[in-house]
């Protein structure tokens, strides 16, 4: 049985692109829906937030100069774009997904309405949530807390390059040692950056727990789902 369900996962835009420079590499996405759906298979409810990163680097040169708000919301309308890929590879891998974006878009994605995502995510969709939290200044790891907050997930799962928090960069500190379990308050305190502060606080405010692992590994997901030792907890 799960020991989470249901969850959050926060996906960067990176982790799209794979190898590639930028945009969306179709074996990447691939790998990716085929985790989650692993994890829906067990019965867990699953929910997704998107970053943009992937397509927005492919326009950092342009965006040099630009007003912070006009860029961010730039970089909003790249994660519907992500979101509308991952919820069509999940179509495809006999999946149903439902994309609701933060800022309205009728025409291409449904607005955000909670009590529809709550309904949703009871019938077994998969839930991706797109543009942020719709406002500027905000990254979509405070977008994850929030809406793993509004959701009531019991764990928000930030997926990532590293497979855990370590207690300095592992890539350069070959000392460093990885976490299995840590306080918000000692991340705090020893500077570890799990999430940007707005996150983070938010999700120590209301007893939300982060698990950090690595997307990159293969079965990671679902040993995070099952309680087994990979990645990072940080809790109350």
């Amino acid at each position: 049985m799960p020991s989470y369900k249901p969850i959050l996962q926060k996906q960067s835009g990176d982790a799209l692109m794979g190898d590639d420079a930028y945009g969306i590499n179709r074996a990447t996405i691939v790998r990716m829906v085929r985790e989650i759906q692993e994890v829906t298979t067990l019965g867990c409810e699953v929910a997704v937030v998107i970053g943009g990163g992937n397509i927005f680097r492919g326009m950092a040169g342009g965006a040099v100069g630009m007003d912070r708000a006009t860029a961010d919301y730039m970089g909003m309308l790249a994660t519907v774009m992500n979101a509308l890929a991952l919820a069509d590879t999940m179509r495809q891998e006999g999946m149903t997904a439902r994309v609701m974006s933060a800022i309205a878009i009728e025409q291409v994605v449904e607005p955000y309405v909670r009590p529809k995502a709550l309904q949703y995510l009871e019938e077994g969709k998969v839930v991706v949530f797109a543009a942020g939290t719709g406002n500027p200044f905000f990254t979509t790891d405070t977008a994850a807390a929030l809406r793993g907050a509004e959701m009531g997930v019991e764990v928000v799962l930030k997926a990532t390059k590293v497979d855990g928090v370590y207690s300095a960069d592992p890539q350069k500190d070959p000392t460093a040692t990885r976490y299995a379990t840590i306080a918000f308050d000692e991340a705090i305190s020893k500077n570890l950056q799990v999430m940007d502060a707005t996150a983070f606080a938010l999700c120590r405010d209301q007893k939300l727990p982060i698990k950090v692992f690595s997307i990159f590994k293969p079965g990671a997901l679902k040993r995070v789902v099952m309680g087994e030792n990979e990645g990072t907890l940080v809790h109350v």
